[in-house]
């Protein structure tokens, strides 16, 4: 089979205050483009091409701007939102598409980007439910000073606040700030029921450290009485962290490593395999793979890589994905997604607390109900929407 070779743009920040997770990001289309090039029958080549912003916003776009004046119209990339919304003018100027492959906060539609991470209603709403079920109502939020901070910590307030509940207080820091005892003296005061962390890069990783520190010498179990619940926390992270802070942190993600199936366990050997060194695998590296994954998909489709051609070609696509089944929404080019919750442990893997029976349509806007989700496992029911 004669096979068409494409060169695509890989952007992700490989190095600097987030650079761990863009390397696990970068791991994983990797390892997608080596398994459609080694795939007789996928039709295509691809030649990633690569660049390392450097956790710097003010780099993204000429980068993205690079590539594209070098011919390239499709990207995989961005971790940050507002890397994403930065870029964004570009693609829909030179008519490319961004394939973004992160959990963002929602509330946003393009014409030029494909979305292969979790909606708002994959991880956010989920999220409320096991708080609220197992801890309480009252909250302390914790964000980045950007997008991903202020939306997230904007959509829980609103959900928890239908529920009855209450913000304590919200709090922000520069991406890549660290001095945390103010924030932590804070979260002492107001004594709320649980944190919730949208921090980012080294920024989440003191404030684990810090906060667990803090808590040891008042005598405090961090674990019980201020759980810590992220919607961003993965496994290369864990082990950011370091021993002494890294064990009962609640995740809301579509992907853990520990996810008990064959073809998951499969995707997991091969990732090790092709990258001993690390950074460990992780949800964002499983959605840079199925970004890699389905752009290969729609390029075989359309046949050319022209930008409208291969979106018309991957809209209702689906991959038998490590996570499980997935499905581009040919309505809002999101992903259909499988919701998890997560607690960390001391091996820096997760314990699968809940999770739904079947992918979930992405309501980028939060403003369409999904049935009843079943028990699955054992494990508790999440109500997603």
């Amino acid at each position: 089979m004669t096979k068409t070779r494409y060169s695509i743009g890989i952007l992700f920040s490989t190095t600097g205050s987030y650079g761990t997770v863009g390397r696990t990001m970068l791991n994983g289309a990797l390892m997608a483009c080596r398994a459609v090039n080694e795939d007789a029958a996928s039709g295509v080549v691809l030649d990633p091409v690569i660049a390392d912003p450097q956790s710097q916003l003010v780099a993204y776009a000429p980068q993205a701007e690079a590539m594209l004046d070098r011919g390239i119209r499709h990207v995989v990339g961005c971790y940050t939102s507002s890397s994403r919304k930065d870029v964004i003018p570009l693609f829909e100027k030179r008519d490319a598409i961004l394939w973004y492959p992160t959990h963002y906060e929602g509330f946003e539609s393009s014409t030029n980007v494909v979305y292969t991470g979790t909606a708002p209603n994959h991880h956010m709403a989920p999220m409320v439910d096991h708080l609220v079920s197992n801890y309480g109502r009252r909250a302390f939020c914790v964000g980045s000073n950007y997008i991903w901070g202020w939306e997230s910590n904007r959509v829980l307030r609103e959900d928890l606040t239908q529920r009855g509940g209450k913000v304590l207080s919200e709090r922000y820091l520069a991406v890549g700030d660290t001095d945390f005892s103010a924030i932590i003296e804070a979260i002492f005061e107001t004594s709320p029921d649980f944190v919730f962390n949208a921090l980012i890069g080294q920024s989440s990783y003191a404030f684990f450290r810090q906060f667990r520190a803090a808590c040891v010498a008042r005598g405090i179990d961090q674990k019980t009485r201020f759980p810590v619940a992220s919607c961003n926390l993965s496994e290369p992270e864990l082990h950011e962290i370091g021993p002494e802070a890294v064990d009962g942190h609640i995740s809301s993600s579509v992907y853990f490593a520990s996810i008990d199936t064959p073809r998951n366990r499969a995707f997991v050997e091969r990732y090790n395999a092709m990258f001993p060194d690390g950074p460990a695998v992780s949800a964002e590296a499983e959605s840079a793979y199925l970004a890699v994954l389905f752009l290969a998909l729609g390029l075989a489709k359309a046949g050319t890589e022209e930008a409208r051609a291969v979106l018309s070609a991957t809209r209702g696509q689906s991959v038998e994905a490590p996570q499980g089944r997935v499905t581009i929404d040919a309505e809002t080019m999101h992903s259909y997604l499988t919701p998890r919750i997560g607690r960390s442990r001391p091996d820096c893997h997760f314990d699968i607390l809940a999770e739904a029976a079947c992918p979930v349509r992405p309501a980028p806007y939060l403003v369409r109900a999904a049935p009843p989700i079943e028990t699955v496992s054992r494990r508790p029911q999440l109500r997603v929407i």
